[in-house]
């Protein structure tokens, strides 16, 4: 990607692939006028709202890029974007989100997707965040899992569910290894941001990476934030 950026050719998918890296957001924002493709562009403009923690506005875009793919009939996309789409809910509406992993695994039958079906897996585990103590039995199992499969990313990302579990747990040790794991998986600077949100959701101090938020970094800690307070909070209800 970054021969090609480098190169000066006009490829929106180069220019977003870096900046997506290196958590330059308003830079993927700025290209997805131009990406092509059923649901492409749904798919990648939530890919920017979930790291702000604006879960309504991603599950939105998400539905957007399943029901663009149904209507192209496009399965591989429809099982990617319902996959996504459960793991945004996940952490606003554990409830719905069980049916919506549900018809995910159902979309995902049949087909090869390793790291849909990753994201499915983690989508449980966000479900089930704070109420199970099993979760992080199940994350290790995942995590050999996704080791196995080869998705690199999916390892970080499992990680952002574990501090997801013990920010609501308020398990501050339990935090501060996590987090030095996530920090080993993004020192080359690519997706370092996921550190900061980690930072966030248990409202400690962020690393300074470089990321460039779409909206103010104040308001990003203050969605992930309330997304584990809220949790827990209902846990305690």
């Amino acid at each position: 990607m970054q021969y090609v950026a480098d190169g000066g050719c006009p490829v929106p998918a180069a220019r977003r692939g870096l900046a997506r890296l290196a958590g330059d957001f308003p830079t993927v924002h700025a290209v997805v006028p131009a990406l092509g493709g059923a649901g492409r562009h749904h798919r990648v403009d939530n890919g920017i709202w979930w790291p702000h923690g604006d879960m309504p506005r991603a599950a939105t875009t998400y539905k957007a890029a399943r029901t663009e793919a149904e209507q192209h009939c496009i399965a591989g996309k429809r099982a990617t974007s319902q996959a996504q789409h459960a793991f945004t809910l996940a952490f606003t509406g554990p409830d719905r989100a069980a049916c919506e992993i549900e018809l995910a695994r159902h979309l995902i039958s049949g087909l090869t997707l390793r790291q849909a079906g990753h994201t499915i897996d983690m989508a449980a585990l966000v479900r089930d965040a704070g109420t199970d103590h099993g979760v992080p039995d199940r994350a290790r199992v995942l995590h050999e899992e996704i080791h196995v499969s080869g998705v690199a990313i999916a390892t970080a990302i499992l990680e952002l569910v574990i501090c997801f579990h013990q920010a609501v747990l308020d398990d501050d040790q339990g935090l501060t290894s996590t987090i030095a794991r996530l920090r080993g998986l993004t020192g080359s600077g690519d997706y370092a941001y996921y550190t900061d949100i980690a930072a966030f959701m248990a409202d400690r101090p962020a690393l300074l990476s470089s990321a460039r938020w779409f909206d103010a970094e104040t308001t990003v800690r203050g969605r992930w934030r309330h997304l584990a307070l809220a949790r827990r909070s209902a846990l305690e209800s």
